[in-house]
């Protein structure tokens, strides 16, 4: 039986409840990928399901690249937990072949093509929700990588809308990524990891800015360990007026 961590559970419920991110009569499409983060939001909805008063349903769906993955014990996972599961075949892989050009953010690429058949499907097949597994981890390198590589502030809100309408939730948000990590080794779940990643198959230099950023995080931790924390409240209390911003005569 599949155990879902108290604090998992607790911040799930606290974040669903604060930005109202799945309601009654909700249809949530699941970007599963097998990998540890949107295995724990699968089993994290899946929870939900069970304990909240009100009906919504999910069903979980994974891309694949077009690079002969061998996908299908996860409908296999799926199916021994009764959830709805899909595979869809794409050529995202081929066609990253002849698009990307030298230099280009691969990982990038690679994302919004698989975003890009998430909203469809989900469009097509009457969900009004995407969920998506990121983690506070990922929501503060998003924050830092823009911050010093783009010059911008922006990082991963929980709940956003898609130029189609579609609204796109992130449930795990406030979790981090070693609890995530936990919940898979504590329940003996396979995961796919990072040999998955269609970037591995192309002979190119990987990107920097994220491995850098994550280098960066992990030593300011060591120094302040309530550094997350902290980061956590601020994305929550954002001060708008003490930025400069341009007056419109």
């Amino acid at each position: 039986m599949i155990k879902l961590s108290k604090k998992i559970s607790s911040v799930l419920g606290r974040t669903n409840a604060q930005y109202g991110l799945i309601k009654e009569g909700d249809k949530v499409l699941l970007g599963f990928s097998g990998g540890k983060d949107s295995t724990t939001l699968l089993h994290a909805l899946n929870h939900l399901k069970k304990v909240t008063p009100f009906k919504f349903e999910f069903k979980a769906v994974t891309i694949t690249y077009g690079m002969g993955e061998n996908v299908e014990f996860l409908t296999k996972h799926c199916e021994k937990h009764r959830i709805e599961h899909e595979i869809f075949d794409t050529q995202i892989f081929e066609l990253a072949e002849q698009k990307i050009r030298k230099n280009s953010s691969f990982c990038s690429f690679f994302s919004r093509m698989r975003r890009g058949h998430l909203y469809t499907i989900a469009q097509e097949q009457g969900y009004n929700k995407l969920a998506l597994g990121h983690h506070l981890d990922d929501a503060v390198e998003s924050f830092f990588m823009n911050f010093l590589y783009n010059g911008t502030l922006r990082s991963m809100p929980p709940i956003y809308v898609a130029k189609n309408g579609l609204e796109v939730i992130r449930p795990l948000i406030f979790c981090r990524e070693r609890q995530l990590k936990a919940f898979a080794q504590a329940n003996e779940i396979s995961v796919i990891g990072d040999e998955a990643c269609p970037a591995m198959r192309f002979d190119i230099k990987m990107p920097h800015a994220r491995e850098n950023t994550k280098k960066l995080l992990s030593k300011m931790e060591e120094e302040n360990p309530k550094m997350f924390v902290s980061l956590k409240k601020a994305f929550q209390n954002i001060q708008t007026s003490t930025f400069a911003q341009e007056v419109l005569i």
